[in-house]
């Protein structure tokens, strides 16, 4: 049997998952929201947490793809163009940032379905950074939730168990469902409340309350569809892989919806999210403690957002995937409606931020992060100058570029946007007090940690 499914990239990771499930197949590793197209999944890379076998990137399971590019008078002014492992061209599709053309089919390889077991376990942090070298290796699904100001470390023990195993259990991943418009709003407004005020006290007892609330409930997970009746919850992989069920919220007139909707008032964020390579994972996770001992309630911001998420990431044969196993940081925070506002322990973030970056050679998601992050970002992949190529030779026009792809892939100046603030919302790398916002106090100051980095901070703090 082939196991494969051949499906177009418009088709939401949900409805893969659901179709493959009908006759008893399964995707082995997915992200986490099921939201995603095929499509959007492949070029920007998306990925769920594993080391084992050829790892959670999408697009590393893909055996054939079909993209259609502008062609010459002779294609009929398009050119259709199938590749799987036996082209040359195969690798530098696969993530291909949509600079390539249309991929307009994918076909997936996929497996008999089968069971995990999923267990939460929290300990303090006091270890993380070898706990995490071998967490990923002991179970294959594992990630951890990380609690730096709480000092606390929720590790997911997930892994598959036989088919006979008992349980029919459910990931409904409570952040996903579908929640009140008016409880949105208070939510929101509260953190507007804590942001003016400084009032980081504030900001530490409302992650206290998140975090406890999501642990207690058990991050959305059910036993058998409904209720949580304790650890380990068993059940099929397409009922535990991925979650989003607030795109089913009704037809409410918005009485419901997803948290980070913007036709209501809710979530606004930023995310942070890279990539360090597993020699260098131990030294970041304990540069970021000793940020926290600098700064003890520096990361409640974060943990109000569930902490920073971390999924193990395998290095892949895609041009722009994975150079080397490493660890995937994902950091949401509070972002302000006005980019010139400055977060509560804004320097503190972007430390974290330009760290990764520059003193580890993080890479960045292609899906997530703010320009400072792509600086210079294609020449930490050595098949850079081939995937621009590629690129070259499927779009020699680059109809299917901007200026923006143009900046990230190096090919144009203008990445970095420098002007009054621009640090604030990670356009540039703060240089100069203009680019710190001074009419709002602050200024610029060397990173403790990676002194060539240069980060916004306040006249008060105890810096």
């Amino acid at each position: 049997m082939a196991r494969t499914m051949t499906v177009d990239s418009g088709v939401t990771l949900r409805q893969l998952i659901s179709e493959a499930a009908k006759v008893e197949l399964a995707l082995p590793y997915s992200p986490y929201w099921w939201g995603l197209t095929i499509g959007g999944m492949l070029s920007t890379g998306a990925h769920g947490s594993s080391l084992w076998g050829k790892g959670s990137a999408i697009h590393d399971h893909v055996l054939e793809l079909r993209i259609i590019s502008p062609g010459s008078p002779e294609d009929g002014f398009v050119k259709i163009r199938t590749l799987n492992e036996t082209e040359v061209d195969f690798n530098a599709a696969k993530v291909s940032l949509g600079v390539f053309g249309v991929i307009s089919q994918v076909t997936i390889k996929l497996e008999p379905m089968f069971k995990r077991s999923i267990t939460y376990i929290a300990k303090n942090d006091s270890d993380l950074g070898d706990q995490a070298l071998i967490f990923g290796h002991q179970h294959e699904f594992a990630d951890l939730t990380w609690y730096p100001s709480l000092k606390q470390v929720m590790y997911r023990i997930d892994h598959r168990v036989p088919l006979t195993t008992k349980g029919n259990g459910l990931n409904d991943f409570i952040p996903f469902r579908p929640t009140l418009s008016a409880a949105l709003a208070a939510i929101r407004s509260s953190e507007e409340n804590q942001e003016s005020k400084a009032d980081a006290e504030g900001k530490c007892s409302g992650s206290k309350l998140t975090t406890s609330f999501l642990r207690i409930n058990a991050f959305g997970l059910s036993n058998n569809g409904i209720l949580f009746t304790g650890y380990p919850v068993v059940g099929y992989q397409n009922r535990l892989q991925s979650s989003g069920t607030c795109l089913d919220s009704l037809d409410d007139a918005l009485i419901t919806a997803c948290p980070w909707d913007s036709r209501v008032k809710g979530e606004f964020f930023h995310q942070t999210t890279f990539s360090i390579e597993m020699s260098k994972v131990k030294a970041f996770i304990q540069d970021v403690q000793k940020l926290v001992s600098l700064q003890p309630k520096s990361f409640c911001g974060i943990e109000q957002y569930n902490g920073i998420l971390v999924r193990y990431v395998k290095a892949s044969t895609a041009y722009l995937g994975k150079e080397e196993d490493g660890l995937d940081f994902d950091m949401t925070y509070y972002r302000a409606k006005d980019p010139s506002e400055p977060r509560l322990f804004e320097d503190i973030y972007e430390e974290v931020e330009q760290m990764a970056m520059f003193k580890y050679g993080g890479l960045p998601h292609w899906g997530k992060n703010r320009n400072l992050a792509f600086e210079g970002v294609i020449n930490k992949y050595k098949n850079g100058e081939e995937f621009i190529k590629v690129k070259e030779k499927f779009d020699p026009q680059g109809l299917f570029s901007s200026e923006w792809t143009d900046q990230v892939l190096g090919l144009k100046d203008g990445l970095s946007i420098v002007k009054d603030g621009c640090a604030l919302e990670g356009l540039c790398i703060c240089s100069q007090d203009s680019h710190c916002a001074p009419n709002k106090g602050y200024f610029c100051r060397p990173g403790r940690i990676y002194k060539k980095a240069r980060v916004c901070t306040t006249r008060n703090t105890m810096y």
